[in-house]
């Protein structure tokens, strides 16, 4: 059997200028980075933003999400892909709207993202590890905040920044738990002030969160001059626009700005960009990426990460609530594997078949279909089929979909690519011509800051309670005195449970749910409030996936997935 990596090198791709030209994007309107790979031009984006703009001419929006994830894998990208090959193998106009890798989960835990099997985005070497240098760019412009407020103190710190409220992190794209707390400025006078310091990992970045919610560069300047970096001795915020440099930042990412464009293995086309993480973050693709391919394509295939309770969450409460989108569907990706360990069976065990574990597993998904239902979105559940899963456990996980009230179609994309996704694409299809979407956020803007988080951990998480730290509130309600209370709110728990708890798995509820900190991102837009032991660093497990990786004198990369 093929790796995915050795299926995408055994693809020919088509240029790139051909695969735009599908969806109306000219050569003039590409900038090329190679054959295979092009960034929009900002001429293009302006006039695919401004066709956006009109309701009536934008292509339906299908969200893909999952269920909880476990090491069994669920593949919600590869079904992403699939399906959007398989919309153009029944006649519809697909375009692909997805995030950029990240270089910590490729070199740390699961290696690559660009899908699998023979439903992939290439070239899914280059997407993989460097791609276009967006996410060099957002550690560039973040670690160029971090320095000009260190210079500023440093030279005589006109503005009184109190170092010790400093809340603006330095990052780096990798998994490196030995940089989440550290101290800087050792060394005598000339080398700083010394103060504690911290890393979070690029894509779980205030920056990265700016450049996937900024439309223009207009736009992202405003927003990098609202960050707050921290408080000045009269415990008064400062904003990093009081230190005039938004505009250093800003040109930082002035390409990084706009959207990325490859192809599947079948010549889709897909815009490939931004990367926030989803349990840290808020977990989708920039909203321009989103813009160009509602300009172009009748339905977009898009995702948001990890599970229904972290990226589908995120992606109808802050990114729809910001930009006026509103879903036609959902699909909900779940594995009769990863159902199985839901229900207590070991990774080991997984290829044996286990009816009653599936069974008891199944709470889980549902939990997850409940929680599509509370946005008033129709969803179909997509059965990603492994080839463990017997006829007897694909029947009854047919059965309890259909018992639940839940529409469920098997999808074979992995293996067969569009052709392998068509009963999924025409499910959508005929669920979108329903109409049936009524659309709506969980909560409202004017609900208090704190109650905002406790409706999504009570009625998404099925928290019985939610316990905040006695700072926690405290931030909370000076927020709201500076004007932020009507922020969106972007909770960072694990992504292996429902709940903060990673060993909660199944179908966790009634528990306490503990917020033990926040943090105002008011450049991104909205507020962060930190549960359970949740890290904006990951750190790298006991065998990462770079002892996989290797290059040979070609240049030729493999084990990457």
């Amino acid at each position: 059997m093929l790796s995915d990596i050795e299926i995408a090198q055994k693809n020919t791709m088509a240029p790139i200028a051909d695969v735009a030209a599908k969806i109306g994007i000219t050569e003039d309107g590409l900038d090329m980075y190679g054959r295979y790979k092009a960034k929009v031009t900002m001429e293009e984006l302006r006039s695919l933003q401004a066709k956006a703009s009109d309701p009536a001419k934008r292509g339906r929006l299908i969200l893909v999400t999952a269920i909880t994830p476990t090491p069994a894998g669920e593949g919600k990208s590869t079904v992403s892909i699939g399906l959007g090959d398989g919309l153009r193998k029944i006649g519809k106009k697909s375009v692909i709207a997805l995030r950029e890798p990240s270089l910590g989960p490729c070199f740390g835990v699961k290696g690559g993202a660009c899908g699998g099997g023979y439903a992939q985005i290439v070239p899914m070497e280059d997407i993989n590890l460097h791609f276009t240098g967006d996410i060099h760019a957002v550690s560039i412009a973040n670690n160029l905040i971090a320095a000009l407020i260190d210079n500023h103190i440093q030279q005589g710190n006109e503005l009184g920044i109190d170092p010790r409220t400093i809340t603006w992190k330095r990052c780096v794209d990798l998994n490196d738990r030995e940089l989440r707390n550290i101290v800087v400025g050792l060394g005598g006078k000339s080398n700083g002030v010394p103060r504690e310091d911290h890393f979070c990992i690029s894509v779980a970045s205030e920056i990265m969160a700016i450049v996937c919610l900024s439309r223009t560069i207009s736009e992202l300047k405003e927003r990098i001059s609202n960050i707050i970096i921290g408080q000045n001795y009269g415990r008064q915020p400062v904003k990093f626009g009081d230190l005039k440099c938004t505009g250093a930042v800003a040109a930082l990412l002035k390409d990084a700005i706009r959207p990325n464009i490859v192809q599947t293995l079948e010549k889709t086309p897909a815009f490939v960009h931004g990367g926030p993480f989803a349990n840290i973050a808020h977990g989708c693709n920039s909203i321009n990426a989103t813009l160009c391919a509602l300009a172009t394509g009748d339905y977009v295939v898009t995702e948001a990460g990890f599970a229904a309770d972290l990226g589908a969450e995120k992606f109808m409460d802050i990114k729809c609530r910001m930009f006026g989108l509103a879903p036609s569907a959902v699909v909900i990706v779940a594995t009769i594997r990863a159902l199985k360990m839901h229900g207590g069976v070991a990774k080991a065990d997984l290829a044996k078949p286990d009816t009653k574990a599936l069974e008891a597993g199944f709470a889980n998904l549902a939990t997850h279909i409940e929680n599509i239902g509370k946005f008033g979105v129709p969803a179909v559940v997509a059965v990603n089929k492994f080839s463990t899963d017997t006829p007897e456990e694909i029947e009854l996980l047919e059965s309890l979909c259909s018992n639940f009230g839940a529409r469920v179609v098997l999808c074979e994309g992995w293996e067969k690519g569009g052709e392998g996704a068509k009963a999924l694409a025409e499910a959508v299809d005929a669920l979108c011509s329903e109409n049936k979407a009524g659309f709506h956020q969980l909560y409202d803007d004017a609900l208090p800051l704190d109650k905002k988080i406790e409706k999504i951990a009570k009625e998404i998480y099925r928290a019985g309670e939610v316990e905040f730290d006695g700072a926690a509130l405290k931030k909370l309600k000076s927020y709201e005195e500076q004007g932020y209370g009507r922020l969106p709110v972007c909770i960072a728990k694990t992504q292996n449970s429902i709940s903060h708890d990673p060993k909660l798995t199944g179908a966790p509820k009634g528990y306490v749910f503990p917020v033990r900190d926040v943090q105002l991102y008011a450049g991104a837009g909205f507020v962060v409030a930190f549960a359970g032991d949740i890290m904006v660093m990951p750190g790298l497990p006991k065998l990462p996936a770079a002892l996989n990786i290797d290059v040979d004198d070609d240049g030729k990369i493999s084990g990457l997935f």
